[in-house]
């Protein structure tokens, strides 16, 4: 008895604990929250696709290798094989005897559709200058799919392209990639699957936007500051949404975080599902940069325009940044002065490179073929062991990498979209053209049949 006696308050804690347990377990829970992350998903659907074989034409693969004489086929809207002597049956021939085949070409920056032709106000969507951090607005909303630009810079072999939210900003929000197919709607075109991009801004812009106000930031001090607050915000909102997730995991039944749709997108980066395009000009500005998102714990993306890259390949290469540039746009303001022809070419030659050749214009991304190009004679002029092989990196894989679609397109790849442009030509020279263009194995433009040029309606009764 005194035995039971000296147990019992112990086995009595046993079945408190016991019970408590039983009562938490069985807690009603409310309906989980959970955030819908791609609310206006992708329709896009592959136009009619044939099996083709190009045959006996100058292949550059995007991989950097060169086939001459070389076939290329693809089967189901991918490829298929890339060599030489095949035969396929069923297939469509078609004869490239003194042409060259490329990878469809990828423009990161492009504000085609928010920023269109004809140039009026009513069209003019790119930038949302009302606060320094506009992080809550999607490109895509803005985006007018009957932009003649899309039809032209298909002339111009560009099967992908990003359209991103202007400069002013310090975040700018959000940007989308768009396969350019013709379309009534954003979702037909919008490249399923393909991450979404976060718009940065380094520098004068939004330092001129907001200190002709009189409002911060006013200079480079206020912009780090800027982005340093909103990374801190955006990490206790990710802390609050991870312990509602692990409170309702646990069988409690936490109230969910107010919702924030500016905090969902910084939030999607720090959670690594939405990837950094910063507009950022000078080698200091981008290595701090660096360091802010290695203070936040997110990963600096591609910095787009880079005038100064080349002071810091080196890092940029460390680091696993790309940097998307022109060939030679620069010293139309200050923060764009100091900048070299090869530029690109000093990005390029560092170990793990990843240099783009952007347009950032409706007419350059018409001939971004040929503002590679300039890169390339220029940086052969000056010394550099840089082919048409390898220059074509620079806006294929590369530009597919800094995208997060290098999975499924941007080089001649088994397995891989078919995205394929035959020039008439070496690409590379002013005198390139091209004349057949294919978006996952559909040909979407042909220079000498009607069929394949596609009029937007906007153009539809126009001279």
């Amino acid at each position: 008895m005194n035995t039971m006696k000296r147990f019992m308050p112990a086995s009595i804690a046993v079945i408190v604990s016991v019970a408590v347990s039983g009562c938490m377990q069985s807690e009603k829970q409310d309906a989980k929250v959970t955030i819908n992350k791609n609310p206006f998903p992708s329709t896009y659907q592959a136009l009619p696709q044939q099996n083709t074989i190009i045959k006996n034409a100058t292949v550059l693969t995007g991989t950097g290798e060169r086939i001459d004489n070389a076939d290329v086929l693809f089967v189901d809207g991918k490829i298929s094989q890339v060599g030489q002597n095949l035969t396929a049956d069923n297939a469509t021939v078609i004869d490239g005897n003194g042409k060259w085949v490329t990878p469809g070409i990828i423009d990161v920056h492009s504000h085609l559709g928010v920023y269109p032709s004809p140039s009026v106000e009513s069209h003019s969507d790119g930038n949302e200058m009302t606060q320094p951090n506009t992080s809550e607005v999607w490109a895509e909303h803005g985006i007018w799919p009957q932009d003649p630009g899309f039809q032209a810079a298909r002339a111009g072999g560009i099967t992908t392209l990003q359209i991103l939210p202007g400069s002013a900003n310090l975040f700018g929000g959000r940007g989308v990639t768009l396969r350019n197919v013709p379309s009534h709607t954003m979702q037909g075109m919008k490249f399923p699957d393909a991450p979404y991009g976060l718009k940065m801004a380094c520098g004068e812009n939004p330092k001129r936007v907001y200190g002709s106000r009189k409002e911060s930031p006013s200079t480079r001090m206020g912009n780090m500051a800027g982005y340093r607050a909103a990374w801190a915000e955006a990490t206790e909102y990710k802390l609050a949404w991870e312990k509602y997730e692990s409170d309702y995991a646990a069988g409690k039944n936490p109230e969910a975080p107010a919702r924030d749709i500016e905090l969902d997108t910084l939030k999607g980066v720090l959670d690594g599902e939405i990837l950094i395009h910063n507009h950022c000009y000078k080698a200091e500005e981008m290595a701090m940069m660096i360091d802010l998102g290695k203070e936040f714990n997110y990963h600096s993306g591609t910095f787009h325009h880079a005038i100064e890259g080349y002071k810091i390949a080196d890092l940029l290469g460390e680091n696993g940044n790309c940097a998307a540039m022109w060939p030679d746009w620069w010293g139309f303001k200050m923060e764009a002065y100091d900048m070299v022809h090869e530029n690109v070419a000093i990005v390029d030659a560092v170990k793990n490179s990843c240099a783009i050749v952007h347009s950032d214009s409706a007419s350059t991304i018409q001939r971004l073929n040929q503002e590679a190009g300039k890169v390339l004679y220029r940086a052969q002029d000056n010394g550099f062991d840089l082919k048409p092989e390898d220059a074509i990196r620079w806006i294929t894989s590369n530009a597919a990498k800094s995208l997060g679609v290098s999975d499924v397109t941007g080089s001649l790849t088994a397995g891989k979209n078919a995205d394929v442009v035959l020039w008439n030509s070496n690409p590379f020279s002013v005198y390139a053209q091209a004349e057949q263009v294919f978006v996952d194995g559909a040909k979407v433009y042909d220079r000498f049949d009607e069929k394949y040029q596609a009029q937007s309606d906007f153009m539809l009764g126009q001279e």
